[in-house]
């Protein structure tokens, strides 16, 4: 299951991070982003201990959504050491995920 983040905890789940982070930027009415939701479900599962994965919901927290330039949902970014170093704005098969993970590593 993938880590809810919020605002409160982005800081300190996401930029702190020793190890690469997955974040899902989604929102609840978002069709789209209920089909991925399976798939960062799975990438929570198959990179546990290696990487994180995270969502944001962009309506209870827009503060790093706003930050980052989410303007489409679901936009997944993949953070390095606190800087983006990965971007797959809309749904797209989950080896693309995989592979801008596995570069993180």
């Amino acid at each position: 299951m993938a880590l809810e983040i919020t605002d409160a905890t982005f800081e300190e789940v996401v930029l702190k991070s020793d190890k690469p982070v997955l974040v899902d930027f989604w929102a609840v009415w978002c069709g789209p982003c209920k089909m991925l939701a399976p798939v960062v479900s799975e990438l929570s599962a198959d990179f546990d201990g290696k990487a994180v994965v995270g969502k944001v919901d962009v309506d209870n927290n827009q503060e790093f959504a706003s930050k980052y330039g989410i303007r489409n949902i679901p936009t997944v970014l993949v953070f390095k050491n606190g800087e983006v170093v990965g971007r797959q704005v809309g749904v797209a098969p989950k080896k693309t995920y995989e592979d801008l993970i596995n570069e993180a590593l």
